[in-house]
């Protein structure tokens, strides 16, 4: 009768630390999918925003030198939502400026001023996109303490130690992978995988430069491309 007690005793702690370690768990993990669909959510809405507005202001350079000089002049380090065949499509090119309507009383002028509201949307996009990139870093931060903290109060070592010890007569949550895949399936199956940086799933964009410090090098630009383009 002692015997069968001391069993049950012994089952009743060790399911108690399963269901301690797996609730746990299950916490970060449910953690980790929000992130996963604030990050899915925050691609669909760069390409919406920034990467609609990048592709405005490359169809209307018109030409890779200008658009590397603007990327540059914008602080911008790299070629971002850029495609080659951007610059040949003339139904792309439409609907890139669709909505967009020029002030000034010239065509020069008209066009420089697109140019120019198109960076101030395009800056505004920029503002809006880092603000959120910024929250789920802080999410992704948050979700790694979190980890960290789990394995601080759960010593997998020894939870694994507690599961191999057990008779086949216990239904552990873990016997079946114990009998069947050994130390380091058990062990694959019980660790934690942080979340992959936001950086492989996002672009990391910088702050952009802002409208008032380059209007005067973008009406150069834009008289470039109005030459360039032939409009």
């Amino acid at each position: 009768m002692d015997a069968d007690i001391s069993k049950v005793l012994s089952y009743e702690i060790r399911k108690e630390v399963a269901d301690r370690y797996f609730g746990f768990r299950k916490l970060i993990e449910d953690d980790s999918q929000d992130l996963h669909r604030k990050m899915r959510f925050q691609s669909r809405t760069a390409e919406q925003a920034v990467g609609h507005a990048l592709t405005r202001i490359y169809i209307l350079l018109g030409d890779e030198g200008l658009i590397h000089d603007f990327l540059q002049l914008a602080g911008l380090d790299e070629l971002i939502y850029y495609d080659p065949y951007l610059l040949e499509s003339p139904t792309l090119r439409v609907r890139a400026l669709e909505g967009m309507r020029g002030r000034g009383f010239t065509r020069a002028g008209r066009f420089e001023n697109l140019l120019l509201d198109s960076y101030q949307l395009l800056e505004e996009s920029v503002a809006v996109y880092r603000d959120r990139f910024d929250e789920i870093e802080e999410n992704l931060e948050t979700i790694k303490e979190e980890i960290k903290i789990f394995y601080q109060k759960n010593d997998l070592s020894s939870i694994m130690n507690f599961f191999r010890s057990m008779d086949g007569a216990y239904d552990s949550p873990l016997q079946g992978e114990i009998q069947s895949g050994g130390d380091d399936k058990l062990e694959s199956s019980m660790r934690i995988q942080p979340p992959s940086p936001i950086e492989h799933s996002l672009p990391l964009i910088p702050p952009l430069m802002p409208l008032s410090a380059v209007k005067k090098q973008l009406k150069q630009l834009a008289k470039r491309a109005f030459i360039l383009l032939g409009e």
